[in-house]
């Protein structure tokens, strides 16, 4: 359950949430994976980058680039280069519609040279997201590292939420 509490209106506040599973599923270990002030997102599937990628300001000329997965080794890890990767994530999350999630690496995954970036996630989003990961130093990433913590932010509550491309994604 979240808990609220009063906030002034340009005051920014992190949601504790004693209980995930309100917003999230598909966790591997939820009470594993909750955290003080946000919860542990895991690998379900690390890819590359295939093709060109295009961006503009009304999408109209948007292309996504391919991605191809990376093979596990043994079935149990993915043996990662320096490069950018393309992160799936095991849980699927339903941002409230009073919260955005900041997606944040794991302090593990800098201290191995490596480090997780992602969008905001806005309220009203729900799906398996994905972030990118730019690994600077060869790493193992063993299938299901924890390595990114998603922490929500109190907003405003929104009447309408996220309904942009990636509504439901990989869900």
């Amino acid at each position: 359950m979240v808990e609220k509490k009063e906030q002034d209106e340009n005051e920014f506040t992190a949601i504790w949430v004693g209980d995930f599973s309100e917003i999230i599923s598909d966790a591997i270990d939820m009470k594993k994976q909750s955290q003080v002030n946000g919860f542990d997102l895991s690998v379900k599937e690390i890819l590359t980058f295939k093709g060109d990628g295009a961006i503009d300001f009304d999408n109209s000329k948007r292309v996504l680039p391919d991605y191809e997965p990376v093979e596990l080794v043994n079935g149990e890890y993915w043996d990662l280069k320096p490069g950018y990767y393309v992160i799936r994530y095991n849980e699927i999350v339903s941002v409230p519609l009073n919260a955005v999630g900041i997606l944040q690496p794991r302090s593990t995954l800098l201290r191995m040279g490596g480090t997780m970036i992602g969008a905001y996630w806005d309220s009203g989003y729900s799906g398996r997201g994905q972030g990118m990961m730019v690994v600077g130093h060869p790493m193992k990433v063993y299938k299901n590292a924890r390595v990114s913590q998603l922490v929500f932010i109190l907003t405003k509550k929104m009447t309408k939420g996220y309904e942009g491309k990636y509504q439901n994604e990989a869900k």
